[in-house]
């Protein structure tokens, strides 16, 4: 028996891996996060897979239902938004399976950074321009986050930003960016980027926080901060691409 750490990604049921699909197939038991899940996505279960929604359940609860699939020698599709590599709670829950000497694995899924890039049809580097990504969040009734990642060292860089679970804090995190990237910075911010009810807002850190306040946001939105964003950029030639590149020193 194992439990299946599945990332599923922002939400399309058809942006799953092929791996990740499997595993729903055999698995007799799925844990989801069903507050960020496109209900699709429970249709790759098999007729009488059981379904446990772990949106109101605290750590301890979840891990009781992984310890009693256990114990009846099921294996547990335990999806989780997103990729299980950012904010997926994978190192508590792993630890306390250790504990229990339950055997676990990793299926990495589509991150919502990447699908709200796809919504927006925008890469987040540019040749000369920005070629870093910070993915990041805030803190207000969560987590409290370390002091050395301040969202004002991260903006000194000038690297495209992602913030995830910031999207309440907008305004506030909007007036903390001006110094570092102008109040002319394009931003934008993606709601259930893939799933039906996705959105997007564009702006500027000047008025995204309007846009988003209007728009009634509260949860699964991803913004995006950074000049990588501007309409019709003018950029540099990658250098990997550049026809004056010397390719035969390369075989």
């Amino acid at each position: 028996m194992t439990v299946h750490f599945i990332g599923a990604g922002p939400g399309a049921a058809d942006l799953l891996t092929v791996r990740a699909v499997e595993l729903l197939r055999t698995s007799p038991v799925c844990l989801y996060a069903g507050t960020y899940l496109d209900p699709e996505v429970l249709a790759h279960c098999a007729p009488g897979t059981e379904l446990i929604d772990t949106q109101h359940l605290d750590l301890d609860e979840i891990i009781e239902h992984l310890v009693h699939a256990h114990g009846r020698g099921m294996d547990v599709a335990r999806l989780c938004s997103g990729d299980p590599s950012i904010y997926s709670a994978l190192t508590e829950q792993a630890r306390r399976l250790d504990a229990h000497d339950i055997p676990w694995d990793v299926t990495p899924g589509v991150p919502a950074y990447a699908a709200a890039a796809a919504a927006l049809g925008t890469e987040l580097t540019v040749p000369e321009l920005v070629q870093s990504v910070v993915l990041t969040r805030t803190q207000a009734r969560s987590t409290a986050m370390p002091s050395t990642e301040a969202l004002a060292n991260f903006a000194h860089t000038g690297a495209t930003l992602v913030l995830h679970l910031a999207i309440t804090r907008i305004r506030t995190l909007a007036a903390e960016l001006v110094a570092d990237y102008g109040p002319d910075c394009p931003v934008a911010v993606v709601y259930r980027a893939s799933q039906p009810e996705q959105m997007i807002l564009r702006g500027t850190l000047a008025d995204i926080a309007d846009q988003v306040e209007a728009a009634g946001l509260r949860q699964a939105a991803v913004i995006v901060v950074g000049r990588a964003l501007t309409p019709a950029l003018a950029c540099a030639q990658s250098h990997l691409y550049d026809p004056g590149r010397n390719r035969s020193a390369a075989r």
